[in-house]
């Protein structure tokens, strides 16, 4: 007679009770299928194959291997070793293919069912670009969740009010998505969350108050959506915030004097708004902040000088508000890599505290009523500037020989909407210019030869002076860094002679280009087609005497074409996109020119070569 096992735990240890309790689940049949095959959990697979089931086109073929009921060897999913429930799932877009990174998607919609998989830690889905769809409305059943990371998709719909149940929730990453409505007040409840990242959506409304309940909160990124009102003063606070970015919206009403309370913040963008009043004097207690940028809103009074305070502040971008008055000296003080201040209010002269700006790399001080008379001699001496930006500050006279010693450091030179007259310095060819602006000026010479030798020009622009002399120059230049030319306009002057070598130099690169208001003369040549990145085009107001080349119709990128008046062009249009689809008006003053959009060609009219 056989005797019965007696089951004994209170002697047995705690790992002999642990394995015991594996062996009865086991034989239970919770971690085997009836067939032998080892499974996960009902709700999970059920999960992952509605998901898979919703994806139409997976280039990573990720999914491919998703075979069997043992959803734990999947690629991108992860279980708990001991209740084999999914605790992540994790299929972003970008990703390592034969060691080497690499770009993938998954077109298709996302599933609801995602909500059972109620154990799950981390959600990873960025970076598939075609995925479309809602966040599940269930999402508040994942009380587990820790990171959801949805960024860069086609998602839309609004944020799920149950996503307030996750008080686990770390990190939030829904950037760069379609997803639109107001932001829902359950955010509030998120006691843990650290990133709330919803940069480039659709959002509206208002940003809610009980954002203010995120103690934990260190990234807080709003930008480039559609909110509306005031920023709330009850994001003061926050004190783990480090990165406030409201930047694009439309929020209005003062900045909150309460964020100068955030002592451990580094950076704040209010960029692109409708924002009013002054900057708070609280700002100058934010010892952390390293870049303040309140660009492009309605903002009044001076440029405080308890900014000078900020140890570590290395951008400063104030322009395009009302700001007036004087810079204060204490602005010398800072350790400030880029100063922006363009179109506002500031009267000169500058301290010349700025020349103890040592760090300082790039400078924008345009359009202000600085009436400098002269460019300032410190300025050159800089050590570390590149970029200098000074349209529109009362500049005179011709352009100052000293600058020549700058040659090697400056990349950026804008000296437009002054009164400089003149000549262009040959010595300005020694330069390492990448863009160069002089436009709106009274400069009065030829093109110096040393302009063949801008190896990285990238931008050039000199239009509205009354600069003569033949157009050779620009089409032999050696610009070669990166692509060479993009920009050129060289409008509104006395230029003479033909365009022949146009399409045969550096200048292939040209997305826009501007000859118009000069006196150029001679044919369009066919090698105008090799301009094949040609965006932009305006030879208006020229005395041009040639049929359209055929080869124009080779710049298929472009997109604005103006040919007329005081031409004498003819013959038929190169039928076809992009030029039959431009309006009549792009042709207008040029008798000789048939065909569509023009009135139909005679037989007898001349047709392009």
């Amino acid at each position: 007679m056989r005797k019965s096992i007696l089951f004994h735990p209170e002697k047995m240890g705690s790992k002999e009770v642990l394995v015991l309790l594996i062996i009865l689940m086991i034989t239970k049949g919770e971690c085997k299928a009836s067939d032998g095959e080892k499974t996960c959990h009902p709700n999970d697979l059920k999960a992952l194959i509605d998901f898979k089931s919703g994806i139409r086109h997976d280039d990573s073929f990720r999914l491919e291997k998703w075979i069997g009921r043992d959803c734990c060897k999947w690629d991108g999913i992860v279980c708990d070793n001991v209740t084999g429930r999914v605790i992540k799932m994790k299929l972003p877009g970008a990703m390592t293919i034969d060691d080497a990174p690499a770009q993938t998607s998954m077109d298709g919609v996302l599933s609801p069912s995602l909500s059972l998989l109620t154990s799950l830690e981390v959600l990873e889905l960025s970076g598939l670009s075609h995925l479309e769809g809602q966040i599940p409305p269930l999402i508040g059943n994942l009380a587990k969740l820790r990171t959801l990371a949805l960024s860069y998709n086609g998602l839309s719909g609004p944020i799920p009010e149950s996503i307030g149940k996750l008080s686990k929730l770390e990190e939030v990453h829904l950037n760069s998505n379609n997803f639109s409505g107001s932001l829902p007040s359950s955010l509030g409840n998120l006691s843990s969350l650290g990133t709330m990242d919803l940069t480039s959506n659709h959002f509206s409304g208002s940003i809610p108050h009980s954002i203010g309940n995120l103690m934990n909160l260190v990234n807080l990124y709003l930008e480039n959506n559609v909110l509306t009102g005031y920023i709330p003063k009850c994001i003061g606070n926050l004190q783990a915030l480090q990165d406030l970015k409201l930047s694009n919206n439309l929020l209005t009403g003062g900045i909150p004097f309460s964020i100068g309370k955030l002592s451990s913040l580094r950076s704040i963008l209010l960029d692109n708004n409708h924002l009013t009043g002054r900057i708070p004097s609280s700002f100058g207690q934010l010892k952390s902040l390293v870049t303040l940028s309140l660009q492009n809103n309605q903002l009044e009074g001076p440029v405080r000088s308890n900014l000078g305070q900020l140890q570590s502040l290395a951008e400063l971008n104030l322009g395009g508000n009302r700001l007036s008055g004087k810079l204060p000296k204490t602005i010398g003080l800072l350790p400030l890599f880029t100063l922006s201040i363009s179109n506002n209010m500031i009267e000169g002269p500058l301290p010349v505290e700025m020349s103890s700006l040592t760090n300082l790399s790039r400078l924008y001080l345009s359009f202000n009523p600085l009436n400098l008379s002269s460019i300032p001699t410190w300025l050159v001496d800089m050590p570390s500037i590149n970029a200098i930006h000074l349209a529109g500050c009362g500049i005179e006279g011709e352009i100052p020989r000293y600058l020549q010693s700058a040659a090697s450091r400056w990349a950026e030179l804008d000296l437009s909407a002054n009164h400089l007259t003149g000549s262009i310095p040959s010595w300005l060819g020694s330069f390492h210019l990448q863009h160069l602006n002089l436009s709106t000026n009274s400069l009065s010479s030829e093109i110096p030869a040393t302009f063949i030798s801008f190896e990285g020009l990238e931008e050039l622009d000199l239009h509205s002076n009354k600069l003569s002399g033949s157009l050779n120059w620009l089409f032999q230049m050696r610009c070669s860094f990166p692509f060479g030319l993009s920009y050129v306009d060289i409008s509104n002057n006395r230029f003479r002679g033909d365009i022949e070598l146009i399409g045969k130099g550096s200048q292939q690169r040209i997305t826009n280009l501007n000859l118009s208001n000069n006196l150029l003369k001679g044919e369009l040549p066919k090698s105008i087609g090799e301009l094949g990145w040609l965006w932009s085009l305006d030879l208006s107001y020229n005395q041009l005497n040639s049929v359209l080349p055929e080869s124009l119709a080779n710049a298929s990128l472009l997109e604005r074409l103006n040919l007329q008046q005081s031409n004498l062009l003819s013959g038929e249009i190169p039928q076809g996109k992009p030029l039959t689809g431009f309006p009549k008006s792009s042709y207008s003053g040029n008798r000789g020119l048939c065909g569509a959009p023009l009135p139909p060609c005679k037989r007898t009219q001349t047709s392009h070569p």
